[in-house]
């Protein structure tokens, strides 16, 4: 039914693919990422992109990645696929070395619920780098 793939940012294709699919996800104007540094998955259902994830170094954490994005597209949310696209993730950054996955959600209870499940857990970072109301999570990994 649904497949995750690990992709090459630096292809045009999979860089317009991540574009197309950050419009569909993140309607709210939030910055397009830069897809060049860190890891990208897409997920797919059958040959259609349909949600995507990607993790970067940390410049705020020593030792660990950053989990910079996560989206579904409707109507595939309620699948699992947030979940799955950030344990795979999860599964690089133990890969590459990263102690810890870090993260922050703002106005977002849907990802901040998915957080909580799968293990993070709400900190203060010494300097916050996102809005006054910003949750950041992160995870040790084992």
């Amino acid at each position: 039914m649904y497949r995750i793939r690990e992709v090459d940012s630096q292809d045009e294709e999979v860089t317009d693919a991540l574009a197309e699919l950050h419009q569909l996800t993140f309607c709210d104007g939030t910055r397009l990422p830069d897809f060049e540094p860190g890891y990208w998955w897409i997920a797919f259902r059958g040959p259609m992109p349909i949600g995507f994830a990607g993790v970067v170094p940390s410049t705020h954490v020593a030792n660990a990645g950053y989990l910079c994005r996560v989206g579904v597209v409707m109507p595939h949310c309620g699948h699992g696929l947030q979940v799955r696209l950030t344990r795979a993730l999860e599964a690089r950054a133990r890969r590459v070395g990263w102690k810890t996955i870090v993260s922050d959600t703002t106005d977002n209870y849907f990802s901040a619920n998915n957080f909580i499940r799968q293990g993070y857990k709400l900190f203060e970072p010494a300097s916050p780098w996102a809005w006054q109301h910003t949750l950041y999570w992160r995870k040790e990994l084992a």
